[in-house]
């Protein structure tokens, strides 16, 4: 089964749901030595199927693929309603706010047979059964945590790694709970995780330079997971209004749920700023919100679609993939060395 300790450089590529994930992204970090991932959320299984496939193809080296865990409880439905009127009066196409699982149940089986090096979670754990199931198949399986509590609930539930996402990360916040999500800084969530459990931790928010990636492995991580850091690299599926906005690094993020109906940090832009009261329903919103935000992307406004990115987003690097973890983890090292000859 893998193991973080597998690894040539201690970089871990963020799954990047919604777009900026892509095969060429995840195949190019894991032929640097990291491990790339594949996003399984909202994608059906046969898209799944064929990522990993593809990745397959192109590297021999392991991988991960992320799937979100079911939200079992819906959203007020009065609350979905209020909101999806307010955007149909702006004019905005609209889908249906529908409540569903992502077919994970379907995901789930596919990936025992399907069997990968990692299989994550993002959005909760999976229960005992399924943890087991997956590694009885070979695979590793990884949860995302926001809280200590969270880290204990899954390091007792079997989990072979935990992801620790501090409050800086870009995108959706990973935790169990929306309605009380994980607010840490990640420093302080590392020595909190790491004094509670004993699993291995991988370290996820604000990380975007071989310093950053150095802080974390000497405040107890195993590997520093990249995000913002890829989302310019030429591999990445990032729009380009979404490329712009982090190209110009001018803006602050928040803290949002005005596109998805679940806590996510991104560029803060008009349409976040005028929906800061959007109500917590995922995925109801997300469905709500796909159909304009798709019209949106295409036509470059990116005043009205969500600008996922971490609180460090400044400075990504317009760089090939390979090259931007080689260097990264270059830089640790040698930052590292520095300090121990210190």
């Amino acid at each position: 089964m893998f193991a973080l300790a597998d690894l040539d450089v201690p970089i871990v590529g963020a799954p990047l749901a919604g777009g900026p994930a892509t095969v060429e992204l995840a195949a190019a970090v894991c032929e640097a030595g990291g491990l790339g991932s594949i996003a399984g959320a909202v994608r059906t299984p046969e898209q799944i199927e064929a990522d990993v496939a593809a990745l397959r193809q192109r590297t021999t080296r392991p991988f991960a693929v992320n799937v979100f865990e079911a939200q079992r409880r819906a959203g007020d439905p009065e609350e979905v309603a209020r909101y999806a009127a307010a955007l149909a009066a702006e004019g905005r196409p609209l889908g249906e706010p529908r409540h569903d699982d992502d077919r994970l149940g379907e995901k789930l089986a596919l990936l025992v047979e399907l069997r990968p090096p990692v299989v994550s979670f993002t959005f909760g754990c999976p229960a005992r059964p399924t943890i087991d199931r997956l590694r009885a198949a070979g695979c590793a399986v990884w949860v995302t945590v926001t809280t200590p509590a969270e880290a204990v609930y899954a390091a007792g539930m079997g989990a072979d790694a935990l992801v620790v996402q501090g409050v800086e990360a870009g995108g959706h916040r990973g935790g169990f709970d929306d309605e009380a999500p994980g607010d840490y800084g990640l420093l302080a969530l590392l020595q909190l995780v790491d004094a509670a459990v004993e699993v291995p931790l991988v370290a996820a928010g604000g990380i975007m330079t071989g310093r950053g990636v150095a802080a974390v492995l000497a405040a107890g991580a195993a590997a520093a997971q990249l995000g913002s850091a890829l989302m310019r690299t030429p591999e990445a599926g990032t729009s380009a209004p979404h490329r712009e906005a982090l190209a110009a690094g001018d803006r602050p993020t928040g803290l949002t749920r005005a596109f998805s109906g679940r806590t996510a940090r991104g560029i803060v832009n008009r349409f976040q700023r005028e929906h800061a009261d959007a109500p917590s329903a995922y995925p109801e919103i997300h469905h709500l919100t796909t159909p304009f935000r798709a019209e949106a992307r295409a036509a470059g406004d990116a005043e009205s679609i969500n600008l996922w990115a971490g609180q460090a987003y400044p400075l990504a690097r317009e760089l090939p993939a390979a090259q931007v973890v080689r260097e990264l983890a270059a830089e640790a090292q040698a930052r590292l060395r520095e300090l121990a000859g210190g």
